[in-house]
């Protein structure tokens, strides 16, 4: 997928670039897209971190802080099912190829009637905004820590939005939003472009030139 993107003149950015060309008019490359990884697996470290810097592409990581602690604690280092570690995640975005946004510190399953970060049936708003002030300020805070920088997007966890929840995330100060929506983005000098950002799901049973034509013909 990288060789055909660079071959066809794409550029990989992070979402501060677009966050700049937005807000300061930065310029963007001819052909900007941006690369995503959920959750934050290991195996984001093991195969397509070497890919990236190989290619010259930027990648967006968006780790799950309660499992990245977990893992920091006692590191598996298993490509099946480890979760990256603060090092690992700090060697990463030291090397200017991989950059990290908040995916929750703790929300990121489904359980107990909660899809995600979605509101529970019968639940107070003012519960579930302290809920969500409480999980994703935690990993707010655990990025300044281990990073030095607070990120300043959040990737919904299923994609699954509840009503409301999209003001209480502006409220925060996050300032672009990731969904599982399949579309391709019109990212306009309006700071809204920003927020309830599509992407494709990449399946693994198409080749790069199929998967990326398809996406063109839409």
């Amino acid at each position: 997928d990288l060789k055909y993107l660079k071959e066809h003149g794409y550029t990989a950015i992070g979402m501060q670039e677009l966050i700049d060309y937005v807000q300061k008019g930065t310029a963007l490359p001819e052909k900007p897209i941006l690369l995503t990884f959920d959750d934050g697996y290991y195996n984001n470290y093991l195969y397509a971190f070497p890919l990236a810097k190989k290619y010259e592409m930027k990648i967006i990581i968006s780790p799950i802080g309660y499992y990245t602690d977990l893992y920091s604690e006692k590191d598996a280092d298993h490509a099946n099912y480890s979760h990256l570690t603060w090092d690992e995640i700090n060697e990463m975005m030291q090397s200017g190829w991989v950059e990290f946004q908040n995916h929750t510190y703790n929300l990121h399953a489904s359980k107990g009637g909660r899809m995600g970060t979605k509101k529970v049936k019968g639940e107070s708003q003012e519960d579930y905004e302290a809920l969500l002030r409480e999980d994703l300020g935690t990993m707010q805070k655990r990025m300044e820590e281990y990073l030095g920088q607070e990120p300043p997007c959040f990737t919904y966890p299923f994609g699954a939005v509840s009503e409301g929840e999209p003001a209480i995330i502006r409220e925060m100060g996050f300032r672009c939003t990731l969904t599982c929506e399949s579309r391709i983005n019109v990212i306009t000098k309006d700071p809204e472009s920003l927020y309830d950002l599509g992407r494709y799901l990449r399946p693994p049973d198409l080749s790069s030139e199929s998967f990326f034509q398809g996406i063109l013909k839409e």
